[in-house]
């Protein structure tokens, strides 16, 4: 009479999963630092917002405030009603893609 185990001929099953789930691993680390990038990106703009509308009020340049805050190329202007606008490129984590920008807009009365 022959013996058999239980589960036999499921040798190396689970290495065949776990091989199989690393791309998507991978995957869901790269989507996850991406979504950090973007969240400190929008971190940033909103302080160089701030920062410009500072300088806007006190009758500075709001632009070179804005790029003294930040690491990377800022694109800001300053609105009819005295706000100042914001716009900074999400940096993608995979070179080559392309992620769009984030858009802060801060205000601040003019100091006399």
């Amino acid at each position: 009479m022959w013996k058999t185990r239980a589960g036999a001929g499921e040798d190396g099953q689970a290495t065949v999963e776990l091989v199989a789930i690393l791309p998507v691993l991978g995957l869901v680390l790269v989507l996850a630092w991406q979504a950090l990038v973007a969240g400190q990106t929008w971190w940033l703009a909103g302080a160089a917002a701030r920062e410009a509308a500072r300088a806007s009020a006190l009758g500075g340049d709001p632009r070179a405030a804005a790029r003294r805050v930040l690491p990377t190329a800022v694109a800001s202007r300053t609105d009819e009603d005295g706000s100042v606008r914001v716009r900074v490129a999400i940096p993608p984590v995979i070179a080559g893609l392309r992620f769009g920008s984030v858009t802060v807009r801060a205000r601040m009365e003019p100091q006399s």
